[in-house]
């Protein structure tokens, strides 16, 4: 919320006291037969305190940051809290907010159950590569900044006491983008739940595609996954896929669009080039909503819309199907 910047004046004769308390006197007036004077009658030190407005400071005494978020389905100011209950959806027009692959984690799987696999990997800089700052800089801010070591956290859990295999991108490291860790450990993943028989659940939020900085490291990452997930396919597994907001580039031209079910949250956004990007190029307009998971859905790119609290369930749901 906007603050206001409100001035205040101090007197050095009067130290905090400032209006000074006679500014705030009350005044009677009383009338006699000998005069029709004005007589003023002092405020005891006590009651001026009480009458005495706050003094403005420029801030707000109080109210921690961060308490109210502005909605970008709705444009509403919500309550964060009240929206980190409905675990991060707006309660106005039920628009899914960010959440990070830590908390999607802890949403989706039994608590304490999960294990990470490969934490140990970390992004090199083999290139050198320089756009507005050095890769390796802005590896180490982004680390620092989100606490995690690359984009994608992979590992082992239960839902609802089954064991799965759970990998999940997250779009706040450099915008969720693939490069050669990420996609090592997403194959490293694929190829432990085949070896293991396990369900694999794979939640995308790449907004980035495949790495730029890592040149064709990164674009490799594409059909090393895919290879693995044939693999993986080949040998009985169930792959299903959950697209986010985003969900774009080289990661929904791969392995977001290969599961055996396509699972999508509402209104997310879809696709490979922005839909500014593609304006820009082919010059026409495009159809309103077209790369949403509503349009899709309709068109047969993916398989269901699963609002966020109910993805653990259905996800239990259609493993126990497949189980037979």
């Amino acid at each position: 919320m906007a603050r206001g910047d409100i001035k205040t004046t101090s007197d050095p004769d009067n130290g905090d006291k400032w209006p000074p308390i006679a500014a705030f006197s009350q005044t009677a007036h009383t009338t006699d037969s000998e005069s029709s004077d004005t007589v003023k009658k002092p405020v005891s030190e006590e009651t001026a305190k009480l009458k005495r407005p706050a003094r403005a400071s420029g801030k707000k005494r109080g109210v921690p940051e961060g308490l109210w978020q502005m909605c970008q389905g709705c444009q509403a100011t919500i309550f964060r809290k009240e929206a980190e209950q409905l675990l991060n959806v707006c309660p106005q027009c039920g628009y899914h907010w960010y959440v990070s692959a830590a908390d999607r984690i802890t949403q989706l799987l039994d608590a304490g159950t999960f294990e990470e696999w490969n934490a140990h990997l970390e992004p090199t800089d083999p290139l050198g590569f320089i756009d507005k700052k050095p890769y390796a800089d802005r590896l180490k801010a982004e680390q620092k900044r989100t606490g995690l070591r690359d984009a994608a956290l992979t590992g082992t859990g239960m839902i609802r006491a089954r064991r799965v295999a759970v990998g999940v991108t997250d779009s706040a490291f450099i915008m969720g983008s693939m490069g050669s860790v990420v996609g090592e450990r997403l194959a490293r993943l694929i190829e432990r739940a085949t070896l293991e028989k396990l369900p694999l659940i794979i939640i995308s939020a790449s907004g980035g595609g495949a790495r730029m900085h890592e040149g064709i490291l990164s674009l490799m990452q594409m059909a090393k996954v895919s290879a693995a997930l044939a693999l993986y396919s080949r040998s009985g597994g169930l792959y299903i896929s959950v697209i986010t907001n985003p969900t774009m580039g080289g990661v929904a031209a791969s392995f977001a669009s290969l599961g055996d079910l396509i699972f999508a949250e509402p209104r997310a956004l879809i696709g490979f080039a922005g839909p500014r990007t593609i304006k820009a190029t082919i010059r026409v307009e495009l159809p309103k909503g077209f790369q949403t998971s509503e349009f899709l859905l309709e068109h047969g790119f993916i398989d269901r819309i699963v609002d966020r609290k109910d993805l653990k369930s259905e996800i239990a749901r259609v493993i126990d199907y497949c189980r037979g």
